[in-house]
């Protein structure tokens, strides 16, 4: 495996040299993937912004983080830039402010889950729009310390405009 590896970056080395640029532009790396294990080695940089990625900002940075590592003396590989899958858990006040609007579901330290959509986050907690009974619309206040997993869920109508409302956002920013 020593020999697979060898030339290429480490994930910290890659963070270093693209922190500073990614950054300036406004974007943040989440995660970068170095993998060895497939033929050509692939290296993936996970950015993520309070206004997401475009196809545009990937764009521009795919040519800074090409520009940043054609300068290592590396062997071939590929390189992709992407934005955090809808997947990826909420684990920080960041990611629960990007995802506002969005419909989550959230499993806190008593055992009970909570799905409803994302609203203002606030001195670590967050304002969750849940739909009780007979379409009624509640938001509770969960302190972001008692929610051990909260993943975003994958929406096929267009969500309750007074949901969005309540959340803090227009329909055009969901």
């Amino acid at each position: 495996m020593a020999e697979r590896s060898a030339g290429l970056p480490s994930q910290r080395q890659v963070v270093e040299l693209l922190d500073g640029d990614f950054a300036r532009a406004g974007y943040d790396i989440e995660d970068v993937v170095v993998d060895t294990a497939v033929r050509p080695p692939r290296i993936t940089v996970i950015a993520d912004a309070d206004g997401g990625l475009d196809l545009d900002a990937i764009a521009e940075l795919s040519r800074t983080a090409a520009e940043r590592l054609d300068v290592l003396d590396t062997p071939p590989y590929v390189l992709e830039v992407t934005s955090p899958g809808v997947d990826r858990p909420l684990t920080t006040e960041k990611h629960y402010r990007r995802a506002q609007g969005r419909l989550a579901e959230l499993t806190l330290d008593d055992g009970s889950t909570v799905t409803g959509r994302i609203g203002q986050v606030h001195d670590g907690t967050v304002d969750v729009i849940v739909r009780e009974k007979r379409a009624n619309l509640t938001v509770r206040d969960i302190t972001l310390t008692t929610v051990v997993k909260a993943v975003v869920q994958v929406e096929f109508s267009p969500p309750n405009p007074r949901e969005l409302e309540l959340a803090g956002v227009s329909g055009e920013e969901a």
